[in-house]
């Protein structure tokens, strides 16, 4: 029956057409951000800041670097919008709709129903993130003509890792699927909201809301010291990967915190989904 149920709900979450804005707005982004590195002549600083490191620009920006800079630079911004949506739909959409009380009259726990829209709200932002990690590393494949080497760069954590073609695809491979582990925040977060008295859209904002005055307040260069206090420090561990020698030990307590985070989010919109009268 939990099967059954998991598959039904799949079913209802892949029927709507809202759940496929982030897969197509993401490749729509993909084709303008290559029109835009063409267009602005981008190839102009990356080799700047290789040819000043020692290393060649032919070997470097090839589809790799170019995944690796889609996703970095812009999953948190783009993917979190589209995870909050499907994440702060779950439940508030069908409680606005009237549907769910016609499936709490039937003989199943309201935990169990809330369990089913978690691992739902799961099974889409694994679907979502490795959607853009493969379209970005086939887009930079097309672009750039090759995989070749990566380069990554991200200024904000610090990071400036150079891989040779054996270790790349590697490399960019566990970053993405650590992207899907630290990424399920988002979707824990908007499912707890939504479990509350509050519309679809009311939910998603206020867990957008709550991610970006975050990931704000932590670019703030006065409080560098006090990085580790913001969730999107932690969100951000997935990054952390692509050091040439990455810091497992704070990676394990970024996903620790994380954990904690999804649990407790979690445990929250149970509480009220439990008790909440969907009669009123």
């Amino acid at each position: 029956m939990f099967w059954l149920q998991l598959k039904n709900e799949l079913v209802k979450l892949f029927a709507r057409k809202r759940t496929y804005i982030g897969f197509g707005a993401f490749v729509a982004f993909q084709i303008a951000l290559v029109l835009a590195l063409e267009i602005f002549n981008a190839e102009r600083g990356v080799r700047q800041i290789l040819e000043m490191n020692g290393f060649a620009l032919e070997d470097y920006y090839k589809g790799l670097t170019v995944a690796f800079f889609v996703v970095g630079f812009t999953f948190f911004i783009l993917g979190s919008i589209y995870l909050a949506l499907v994440g702060g739909d779950i439940v508030a959409k069908e409680v606005e709709d009237g549907t769910m009380r016609m499936m709490l009259s039937r003989p199943v726990s309201r935990l169990q129903v809330l369990v089913v829209k978690w691992l739902g709200c799961f099974l889409f932002t694994c679907a979502l993130v490795l959607f853009v990690g493969l379209t970005a590393m086939l887009t930079g494949y097309l672009y750039r003509g090759g995989l070749g080497r990566l380069f990554v760069f991200l200024p904000q954590d610090q990071i400036f890792s150079m891989f040779d073609a054996q270790e790349s695809v590697w490399r960019y491979g566990r970053a993405v699927l650590f992207l899907t582990v630290t990424a399920q925040v988002i979707t824990s977060t908007s499912l707890m909201f939504s479990c509350f008295n509050m519309k679809p859209a009311a939910a998603t904002i206020v867990t957008l809301s709550v991610f970006f005055v975050d990931f704000v307040l932590r670019s703030i260069p006065f409080l560098v010291n006090y990085q580790k206090y913001f969730i999107s420090y932690h969100v951000a561990c997935w990054a952390r990967t692509m050091f040439e020698s990455p810091p497992w030990a704070s990676i394990e307590i970024s996903l620790i915190v994380l954990t904690a985070w999804n649990m407790t989010a979690f445990v929250v919109g149970a509480m009220r989904f439990c008790t909440r009268d969907f009669k009123s």
